[in-house]
């Protein structure tokens, strides 16, 4: 199974971090109410990106779509990334490069590794440091509605070369 009929496999079945919703129904209803056209090329990065798990950038994606259809445009990638976090599917990241990543959305809070280094992004999460954030908080008077945490240092690969 290639990475697209992977994604469009995620995609079908709503899997893979996104509200219980299927995520093809939720763009296509999307596309619908503003009047846009469901094109073989948003379809195509859609699925590319849900393949891809996340982290990516307008670049990163590009690469990967234009192995299936090396007519896509950048400016095609970077609208279809803007609809896809307008209609809540995928949230921009950043990550202190420089460069805006892109992840799938979820209802599920995770925080990230970030390696300095190499940038690779791994997710994680801990109940420990969730239970001691919302302490912080309410020692000094806060009600936490919101938080992210990234924190940064050099992975194991990197660590070893």
């Amino acid at each position: 199974m290639t990475r697209v009929e992977k994604g469009r496999d995620l995609a079908r079945k709503g899997e893979h971090h996104h509200k219980r919703e299927d995520p093809a129904e939720v763009l296509n209803r999307y596309i619908a109410r503003h009047g846009l056209k469901a094109t073989r090329q948003r379809t195509l990065i859609f699925e590319t990106f849900y393949a891809a798990g996340g982290h990516l950038s307008a670049e990163e994606l590009l690469e990967r779509v234009r192995l299936e259809d090396p007519k896509i445009s950048q400016a095609t990638v970077y609208r279809t990334l803007r609809l896809l976090t307008e209609c809540g599917l995928a949230e921009a990241r950043n990550f202190g490069d420089g460069q805006t990543r892109y992840e799938i959305a979820s209802d599920e809070h995770h925080d990230h590794l970030i390696c300095t280094e190499c940038g690779r992004i791994e997710e994680f999460e801990d109940p420990e440091i969730e239970a001691l954030q919302e302490k912080v908080a309410r020692a000094h008077g806060f009600e936490m509605t919101y938080h992210k945490m990234e924190l940064y240092g050099v992975c194991p690969e990197c660590r070893s070369k």
